[in-house]
């Protein structure tokens, strides 16, 4: 009997370490927020499948006080659903990253498993026992959370703090639905060759990357703090001005991305123009096609200057582009080999603040001829005797229209892989696929999000739909050829 505790035992600690793995897996992927966990996941039925099912069974089990019972969950839990958890974790692409708050949060997971081992041999209350073993997990998952609050608190205190002594420092914070992360790129290597500048690395754009990002990373000699600012809810973009009190801000162009959050385009506008409420506003960029809320005081409009005005002679192509802008009433010629139409709007807001803040011309256009591009974003490379455009970071439709644009100009096979747009309309999907269908010779649909309505409104190309990219290179080696284009077109995780 005291072995069959000792196993019964361990079976219960397996099981509520294979609920909280899922569960903090998924919370990575959602930025820590039960509430997207659970109302935006794309693949709700891993959720039935790896938590909400294998919970009734074990709720069930231990409040039946049955050993046949018993029994049968073990069986069960270690021939079918610890196997299938374990292939289903390893076929994933983005997997759990081991950062302190995870290693914090099985700690604590620990203890509380610890705790109610040892209240069975206290109390010695098999019903009490099985009851409070349920509530386990909430109750670390509650803990932790209150843990990483404080903790941020602290730090939000520290990165304020730390701001507010750089008295020398210039802060430029760039939002948008699109076309942020390479502005500020953009921006980053102009600025370099005047100012000793740091930029927000990658695409951390949350308050508790930024506040992070300045505790670690931002050093007491930099002149130049430029950082992306995003959003998911009302309030984010406010929360991070709020913390920066930026001198110079750039609004990109707003539009329907992240629609399933914001619900409608004006939230997701408002949002964005929350990037003005810096109290040391100098200076805000804003897209010319950005409609300006009704709230916006005539102080603030003010600080505003629009872009990319009085453009002409405008080229893109698959080797290059090229345009010219007008600055104070004078045009100059811009040459790069960053690709796609769109990048002229991005390109310009760079120019514009960086001669703002006191590069010369002459500097700035040296500068655009060399400058490097975001990767996976409208990437080039040649590999193999085939193109690649990689464009897998890019996930709006109007870039992926001017990626299939660029793709058009291409006069041998062309072949796109993606899964479409996500965190979009049906309407804005069903546009990709007519202009998919009328360019690529092989389309390859990655995820099962949406594959139907690509499917419906793909008919010319041959079609490939993949459920999930671990055949993804076998196919491309059977499927592909020497002379080929290669599209990657907002590439997805396997979640998505």
């Amino acid at each position: 009997m005291h072995y069959l505790v000792i196993f019964a035992s361990i079976i219960d600690w397996l099981f509520i370490l294979t609920l909280g793995f899922y569960l903090i897996v998924n919370l990575q992927w959602y930025n820590y927020s039960l509430y997207r966990v659970f109302t935006k996941h794309h693949r709700w039925t891993w959720h039935i499948y790896f938590f909400f099912l294998p919970l009734l069974l074990f709720i069930g089990t231990m409040l039946s006080h049955s050993a046949i019972i018993l029994m049968f969950f073990t069986g069960i839990f270690l021939l079918v659903h610890l196997p299938f958890f374990i292939l289903w974790y390893l076929k994933l692409d983005k997997k759990l990253h081991f950062t302190k708050r995870v290693y914090g949060f099985f700690v604590i997971l620990f203890i509380f498993l610890a705790l109610h081992q040892i209240s069975f041999f206290v109390f010695k209350n098999v019903w009490l026992f099985s009851f409070a073993f349920i509530f386990v997990l909430p109750f670390a998952i509650l803990v932790s959370s209150l843990y990483e609050k404080i903790l941020f608190n602290r730090y939000h205190k520290l990165a304020k703090f730390k701001l507010k002594n750089l008295k020398h420092l210039q802060i430029i914070a760039v939002t948008g639905s699109f076309g942020k992360t390479s502005i500020k790129n953009f921006l980053q290597q102009i600025l370099s060759s005047k100012f000793n500048v740091y930029a927000t690395p990658r695409s951390v754009n949350t308050i508790k990357g930024i506040v992070s990002d300045i505790n670690q990373n931002l050093q007491k000699e930099i002149e130049i703090y430029i950082a992306e600012a995003g959003a998911r809810q009302r309030g984010d973009i406010a929360e991070i001005a709020t913390l920066l009190q930026h001198q110079y801000a750039i609004i990109a162009e707003v539009g329907e991305q992240h629609l399933e959050y914001f619900k409608n385009t004006q939230n997701i506008l408002e949002t964005k123009f929350e990037l003005l409420k810096s109290k040391q506003l100098k200076k805000a960029l804003i897209y010319e096609q950005n409609p300006l809320p009704p709230s916006l005081s005539q102080e603030v409009k003010n600080h505003l200057a629009f872009y990319p005005t009085n453009l002409r002679n405008i080229e893109s192509t698959l080797d290059k582009t090229s345009f010219e802008i007008q600055i104070n009433g004078e045009y100059f010629a811009f040459e790069t080999k960053i690709l796609g139409m769109f990048n002229i709007a991005n390109l310009s807001a760079a120019i514009l603040m960086a001669y703002e803040l006191g590069v010369e011309i002459e500097k700035i256009q040296m500068i655009v001829s060399k400058i490097e591009g975001t990767p996976h974003r409208l990437q080039k490379i040649t590999a193999g005797g085939k193109i690649i455009l990689d464009d897998s970071f890019n996930g709006n439709l109007k870039g992926m229209l001017e990626a299939i644009r660029l793709s058009s100009l291409h006069s041998g096979r062309k072949v796109i892989i993606t899964p479409g747009l996500v965190e979009s309309t049906q309407e804005q999907n069903i546009q990709l696929a007519k202009a998919i269908d009328s360019t690529f010779d092989l389309v390859i649909i990655t995820g099962e999000l949406n594959s139907k309505i690509l499917s419906q409104y793909i008919s010319r190309p041959q079609k490939i739909v993949l459920k999930d990219k671990t055949q993804l290179e076998n196919i491309l080696l059977t499927s592909t050829y020497k002379g080929d284009l290669l599209l990657f077109a907002n590439d997805a995780p396997n979640f998505i």
